[in-house]
């Protein structure tokens, strides 16, 4: 192949990724306008959590804004995170798309379940945040409000709109990426960097390793912290089982 060959083949390519951005820039920025047209509906959904915590609770609560323009930012950041989290599949397919035709078939089949299960799992760890985790946390944190009888003068919670937004967004992030570990072994294990041995007398280790980085990723509670870090464990287990799997693929391979 001529340098003019190569060099006409890389703009090629160039200008494919280009086009599968722009696609999916437009596709984003469309579900953008349709998200903030929801804004608050989208808000309320997220609060949720909050309200049923709340609910039987004796104290008027209410979400707070000590900004002119921070339910606006607030509702502009629900808007982007729900217009990504939707299109998110959209902008995975765009990848395939683009690295598809320069792979193998054997290579094909073996990478589409990866990009089908990466958003079913970050989908997953949203889920456990927002029926469970939530919940617990904001109970936990709500036991530490006082009447006032010890300290004088009552503390009470008074929610911020942004706060609560990034508490929540914080969470769902750390355990969507989270969530991705098993998929992140299955890849190591297919191109031989690990096997199942090695995860296995390894186990003591990713122990500490799971609870530290949940500690790092979550707030300074103990209810997220476990909330995070028992499904680690579990999905590393799952893991093991996981690369086993590929480990006997590929022996009954060599074989044939």
């Amino acid at each position: 192949m001529s340098h003019d060959e190569k060099e006409s083949g890389f703009i090629s390519h160039l200008a494919e990724l280009r086009k599968r951005l722009i696609h999916s820039f437009i596709f984003l920025f469309i579900f953008f306008i349709g998200c903030y047209l929801f804004a608050e509906h989208l808000y309320g959904f997220l609060v949720e959590p909050y309200a049923q915590a709340v609910k039987e609770d004796s104290t008027n609560r209410r979400l707070i804004f000590t900004a002119l323009q921070e339910t606006f930012l607030t509702y502009l950041k629900v808007s982007f995170f729900t217009a990504f989290f939707v299109t998110c599949p959209f902008i995975l397919m765009q990848i395939w798309k683009f690295i598809a035709p320069g792979l193998y078939k054997h290579e094909k089949i073996a990478i589409l379940p990866y990009l089908v299960l990466t958003p079913i799992l970050f989908f997953l760890g949203g889920v456990l945040v927002y029926y469970l985790i939530m919940p617990l946390a904001i109970k936990f944190f709500l036991s530490f409000e006082s009447s006032g009888l010890s300290t004088n003068l009552p503390i009470q919670l008074e929610a911020k709109v942004n706060e609560y937004l990034s508490l929540v967004m914080k969470l769902i992030f750390a355990f969507g990426i989270s969530f991705q570990l098993p998929i992140v072994l299955s890849l190591l294990a297919r191109v031989g960097l690990i096997d199942s041995q090695f995860l296995k007398k390894r186990r003591k280790y990713v122990v500490v390793i799971i609870f530290a980085a949940a500690a790092i990723l979550t707030p300074p509670d103990p209810v997220t912290q476990i909330g995070l870090a028992i499904p680690l464990l579990i999905l590393y287990e799952l893991s093991i089982f996981s690369v086993k799997f590929i480990e006997k693929k590929k022996l009954d391979n060599t074989d044939a």
